[in-house]
């Protein structure tokens, strides 16, 4: 295949995957985000620099974000929320992470794929990117991609929809966002 029809097919994919999101549950990770003191995010491998990207895109608007390990990383608490990126909802890292948060009374929410997962038990509510994962559920939007690349993607640009949902909420003028971008550059 060209790269014209390798192109074709990664969009189509990710229209159909994010056409499949429950644009409620996106509305309520919205409000979530909006009422935090900070924001936490944690995952692994490839859905960690998604994360990371929606991260610091969440800091350009002025939002006090951090991932979990950051050598800056504060303390989360009771006003705080826990994004935990995990297609299956089963990897150890994000798990245990979710857990630790919910004990010290943050609001934990998930992005996954798994909706009966253990992640359940530590999460508020999940925002659910039904694609591919290892567990290959009966319900989950195919891809003709390597692994979970459907996944990750998507979580990129679920990201940058929110951050244009906060943008539009909060009528920021975009122009003055480059008041928090990295300068040192």
């Amino acid at each position: 295949m060209s790269y014209t029809d390798k192109k074709s097919m990664v969009l189509s994919e990710l229209n159909t995957a994010l056409s499949r999101v429950d644009p409620e549950a996106v509305e309520r990770l919205k409000e979530e985000i909006l009422a935090a003191g900070q924001v936490f995010f944690v995952g692994v491998g490839r859905v960690l620099l998604a994360l990371q990207c929606v991260c610091k895109r969440l800091s350009h608007l002025g939002i006090s974000a951090h991932w979990v390990g950051e050598v800056t990383e504060p303390a989360i608490g009771k006003e705080d929320l826990l994004i935990v990126g995990s297609g299956s909802g089963v990897t150890l890292f994000p798990l245990a992470i979710a857990r630790k948060a919910q004990t010290l009374g943050a609001k934990v929410v998930h992005i996954g794929s798994n909706p009966g997962s253990p992640m359940r038990e530590a999460a508020s509510f999940q925002v659910r990117i039904p694609v591919r994962t290892k567990m290959a559920l009966e319900d989950e939007v195919d891809s003709a991609q390597p692994m979970t690349s459907l996944f990750e993607q998507s979580v990129l640009l679920l990201g940058d929809i929110l951050a244009a949902m906060i943008i539009e909420e909060k009528r920021i003028d975009v122009a003055s966002l480059w008041t928090y971008h990295a300068n040192l550059e």
